[in-house]
């Protein structure tokens, strides 16, 4: 038996050393230094003479004389046509391919394509923007002046040549020129630097420009305000999942705020692991988004806390003046495999992206809540411009539109009394609702989508009309003349989008949802969960709901807003999910006027 295993460790070394070889000769991409391509290779083959780092490290999990049964870049293009994304997401969790397989210069172009919601882009697109850009598409020997958005102190090259860098440069550049919108960027770079690893730079740039204008899922954060909020995000849910590791931290290091740990998060993984770890992760994250970095997040605080008690490197005194650069050190030095890490990372129970989506979005509300109230007496600060205001064109638009609002263009000469008052009433009522709405939102001109007033009263036809856009603005004006209605912060056609159970959940939308009254009462009611730190219950997350039967805003021992299929009849209650009082004085209504609106743009 021993001679067999002495047997069975030779062959098996001979053929690592022939696979090495075989992955010395194949470059990965021209960006990438020669000299490192191998060094990335070897941790996955050592094993052949240590029995032990093939426990290590599993991300190409060797047999003597068996192949890996790794899935081919075909099925998993066959699984993407056929719009199977769950199959798609556990072979990519599941399939360690080798660090420098050329399955990665197909598959992360179509993965990151897949969330692309724009026209697809002309042949040639990218190269014209360069020239825009620079003047001339030859690549300059001067170093080239990076925009505003990049993090200058984390530029990670991952070992790219000179000219890779430079080419990185060059494509946040462009994207910079054609993304205006992008502000803060820091993460932005470094998914540059990795793609160059496996493609050319007009293919990295056409998925990096994917990743920033996805809708769907979140990829990468373009603004400070986002940027905070993920870090935020990714603290309160550490509370809820790692609790040992962060009363830990708190323990040893009661003089520093936990922020200062979280703020550095994203390098923790980005500039601490290492690469071949680095790249399996982006096997998924170019899939699902950047809920797989916040379950590696999770994970390395956990390994890093059971460390912390059994590793003198890590013993308190040794880290307690800077946690922060510890778990960095300490994400370099990862005694766990790739595949360990992502195991790890998606056992992680009771995180699914509802969850984190709910606190994602409170997070932000709460961020842009303090920004506009006074943390002493919630009263509001005076506004100091009118970003928040509807542009002369905004008020153009509704005025003309608009049966409920009905400002019209008037002869303030021949105006009685009474009208005159009217008008006022509800020019103001428009500058109210607009001072209501997101502030990003604002900067959008508003296109009326349905009406009953001329497209029928018909829950087929809005659905027709108002499903694809995101958001919308429905405001109702009853027989009663009372208007109220609400802001909905998702698409209507999520009322027909299964979950991972292949059921439709019966409510969607998020909580920047809110109800509002013009008349008789003016009042906004926004979501509960904005102002309140505790977990108010399923009740209060029933934001939307619909059917061919029926639609409903807001739920929970009533419902805020419930019209039928043929939008004649209503009722409004109280509800848990806003707390708001009925909105209209006898509960029950009948529909005179029902508009929608949408956001050109948004």
């Amino acid at each position: 038996m021993k001679e067999r295993n002495d047997l069975d460790k030779m062959v098996g070394k001979m053929l690592i050393l022939k696979d090495i070889e075989h992955l010395s000769s194949r470059r990965s991409s021209v960006y990438v230094d020669p000299e490192y391509e191998k060094f990335f290779e070897l941790p996955m083959f050592m094993g052949a003479s240590t029995n032990d780092i093939t426990t290590k490290c599993q991300c190409f999990q060797f047999s003597p004389g068996k192949e890996p049964a790794l899935r081919s870049y075909t099925e998993i293009k066959q699984l993407l046509d056929q719009g199977k994304k769950r199959d798609v997401k556990s072979i990519l969790r599941e399939n360690s391919w080798p660090i420098n397989s050329p399955i990665r210069s197909q598959l992360w172009p179509t993965l990151c394509a897949q969330h692309n919601t724009k026209p697809p882009m002309v042949e040639g697109f990218y190269w014209e923007m360069v020239h825009q850009v620079f003047g001339t598409t030859e690549l300059s020997e001067k170093p080239i002046m990076l925009p505003s958005f990049v993090d200058a102190t984390h530029c990670l090259p991952y070992h790219l040549t000179s000219t890779g860098r430079s080419v990185a440069d060059r494509i946040v550049n462009v994207l910079g020129y054609d993304c205006p919108d992008i502000t803060y960027s820091p993460v932005l770079y470094p998914i540059v630097s990795i793609l160059l690893h496996f493609m050319s730079e007009e293919e990295a740039y056409h998925c990096v420009a994917a990743l920033v204008g996805s809708k769907e899922k979140v990829f990468i954060n373009q603004t400070k305000l986002l940027h905070e909020v993920t870090w935020k995000t990714v603290m309160q849910i550490a509370k809820k999942h790692t609790k040992n590791a962060v009363a830990y931290f708190q323990r040893i290091c009661p003089g520093v705020k936990l922020e200062r740990v979280f703020m550095d998060w994203c390098w923790w993984i980005l500039a601490g692991l290492p690469f071949q770890h680095l790249v399996r992760i982006m096997d998924c994250f170019f899939h699902e988004g950047i809920k797989v970095l916040y379950r590696i997040a999770l994970v390395i605080l956990n390994l890093f806390h059971k460390e912390c008690q059994s590793n003198n490197e890590w013993s308190p005194d040794n880290i307690k003046n800077d946690i922060g650069n510890a778990l960095v050190k300490f994400c370099k030095k990862i005694p766990v495999s790739p595949a360990k890490l992502l195991h790890a990372a998606f056992s992680i129970r009771g995180l699914s992206s509802t969850y984190i989506s709910r606190i994602f979005l409170k997070t932000e509300m709460l961020l842009k809540s303090r920004s506009v109230l006074n943390t002493g007496n919630k009263t509001l600060v005076k506004s100091r411009s009118s970003d928040n205001l509807p542009t002369s064109q905004s008020q153009v638009n509704i005025q003309m539109m608009s049966h409920t609002l009905t400002i019209r263009e008037k002869n303030f000469d021949t105006m009685d009394v009474k009208n005159l008052i009217q008008f006022i009433q509800e020019r103001f009522n428009l500058f109210t609702l607009w001072s209501w709405l997101p502030v990003r939102i604002t900067m959008y001109q508003p296109v009326l989508l349905y009406t009953t007033e001329e497209h029928g009263c018909s829950l087929t036809t809005f659905y027709v009309r108002v499903e694809q856009h995101e958001p919308t603005l429905m405001m109702i004006k009853t027989c009663n003349n009372e208007v109220f209605g609400a802001y909905c912060s998702s698409r209507w056609f999520e009322r027909n989008v299964k979950d991972d159970k292949g059921q439709r959940q019966a409510y969607f939308g998020t909580g920047e949802t809110f109800l509002f009254s013009l008349y008789p009462e003016r009042a906004k009611y926004p979501w509960v969960g904005i102002e309140n730190d505790k977990d108010l219950g399923h009740a209060s997350e029933l934001f939307m709901a619909a059917d061919s039967k029926m639609i409903t805003i807001g739920g929970g021992e009533g419902q805020a807003i419930w019209m039928d299929e043929n939008i004649r009849f209503g009722k409004t209650d109280s509800c848990k999910t806003f707390n708001n009082p009925p909105l209209c004085p006898s509960g029950d209504f009948e529909i005179r006027v029902l508009e929608v609106y949408g956001f050109v743009g948004a």
